[in-house]
């Protein structure tokens, strides 16, 4: 489980510019981010970190991180993306 704190912490992060990221990111919290190792949430927090253009395009597969964790996490997070199909 994790710490209440950084949950709050991160799904503050989550809050974005662009509707699209709000809604994969806030989708993945409710669904996914519990399913995470501490080694992924790290992972997770850093990707927060991003900008708003870079994940987008990273969560719309139109670009690779070059950071292979990074890769790996988005991989998961768009396995929780029920919007994606839309």
């Amino acid at each position: 489980m994790i710490n209440p704190e950084r949950k709050a912490k991160i799904k503050w992060q989550c809050r974005r510019g662009m509707l699209e990221l709000d809604l994969i990111l806030n989708n993945f919290i409710a669904n996914g981010l519990e399913l995470l190792s501490e080694d992924q949430l790290d992972c997770f927090e850093n990707l927060l970190t991003a900008t708003d253009p870079q994940l987008y395009s990273w969560l719309m597969r139109h670009e690779q991180p070059e950071d292979l964790r990074l890769g790996e996490l988005l991989e998961f997070i768009q396995m929780h993306d029920k919007f994606q199909s839309l």
